[in-house]
């Protein structure tokens, strides 16, 4: 429910005009943004909008770059093997996203001809397509209307209309809000507009208020609390977890490593061994669960790691084999050129470099 705002006057309606006329002097320039006059590809905006979830513009630049050499449209991507989609993503993070990238575009080169459905309806039935993704590629591919928020624009309509509950249960205000503003033309425009004000103006702290096409709309400006907005309920931290990871070389330069399973935290991944992770792991039962039998030297420090719900440490123990052996069952053996082309997830890479035997990680 939109709270009424505490100020003496009611604030002017924000006018979709003209942020649409302030995104026309300054919208960013982005690889994957069509410029002026040019239609946006539908392949591009999905790889884009993908990659951009729960990641930064410019971590994904880079990336995004990489694919789009390698695989320039949805039917190579969908005819390249996963392995080598799941490493190329590497160092992106969330890699079910990763798996379910393949598998989109597996079912849009296979089952669509190689065409992006052009109803939000259609996109959402697509795997790894939410509602989110779906509304912004129907808005910004095909210039359909549709409601598109994410955290910039959740930012902007809270401030904008001084939304007191907190997210995430003040969604439906933030939709309804956000709703009353989309324009019937140029909705892929007025979409992208909305995320570069949240990205460039209207920021998370010390907001360029001076600059922002709505300030006089405003009406958290008007009150003066507008690094306040949006309001949210405090996250509960998971409790810390623990364990071990095991980096072995054999004499041919080889490292031991395997693939975690396909669902679930880093689904698909490939990582050196570890032991399980646990909140109560005890540290002296570490060799015991040592993938082979060999002099084992622990790093001085442990590695760590936050992921969304939970922050990890883990003890790193590395050893370098007098003669070569057979990969125990559900391992194998990288060979050395091999070694940083594989699927290696951030805390894989910590614990590689970590170990001291790898380098140019």
């Amino acid at each position: 429910m939109l709270t009424t705002p505490r100020r003496q006057e009611s604030p002017r309606q924000a006018d979709p005009a003209v942020l649409l006329a302030w995104y026309d002097r300054h919208a960013r320039l982005l690889p994957w943004r069509a410029r002026k006059g040019e239609r946006a590809d539908p392949y591009r905006v999905w790889l884009s909008e993908i990659m951009l979830q729960q990641t930064t513009v410019t971590a994904v630049k880079p990336f995004y770059e990489k694919f789009l050499s390698l695989w320039p449209d949805v039917t190579s991507l969908a005819n390249a093997p996963v392995d080598a989609v799941m490493s190329a993503w590497a160092g992106l993070g969330y890699y079910s996203r990763a798996r379910n990238l393949h598998a989109c575009a597996k079912m849009v080169a296979g089952n669509l001809g190689g065409v992006f459905p052009r109803t939000e309806d259609g996109l959402r039935a697509l795997p790894g397509v939410g509602p989110y993704t779906a509304a912004a590629i129907a808005a910004i591919a095909y210039d359909l209307r549709a409601v598109v928020i994410d955290g910039n624009v959740e930012r902007v309509i809270t401030r904008l209309f001084a939304i007191e509950d907190p997210l995430p249960q003040s969604k439906p205000a933030v939709r309804a809000a956000a709703d009353s503003l989309t324009p019937d033309k140029r909705a892929g425009d007025f979409a992208q507009a909305m995320m570069d004000l949240g990205a460039t103006i209207c920021t998370p702290r010390k907001p360029a208020c001076a600059l922002c096409p709505w300030m006089s709309a405003c009406v958290a400006r008007g009150r003066g609390d507008q690094e306040s907005f949006p309001r949210k309920t405090p996250k509960k931290s998971g409790a810390m977890r623990f364990g071990a990871a095991f980096v072995v070389i054999d004499p041919k330069g080889r490292l031991l490593a395997r693939t975690r399973p396909a669902k679930g935290l880093l689904g698909g991944m490939a990582e050196t061994p570890t032991t399980e992770w646990s909140a109560h792991h005890l540290h002296e039962d570490d060799l015991a669960h040592a993938p082979v039998k060999a002099d084992w030297r622990k790093s001085i420090a442990p590695v760590e790691h936050v992921f969304t719900h939970f922050p990890l440490r883990l003890s790193v123990y590395s050893a370098r084999l007098p003669r070569a052996i057979k990969a125990p069952s559900g391992m194998r053996w990288v060979e050395p050129d091999d070694i940083n082309s594989q699927a290696w997830p951030g805390l894989m890479r910590k614990v590689l470099a970590s170990s001291g035997l790898i380098s140019g990680q």
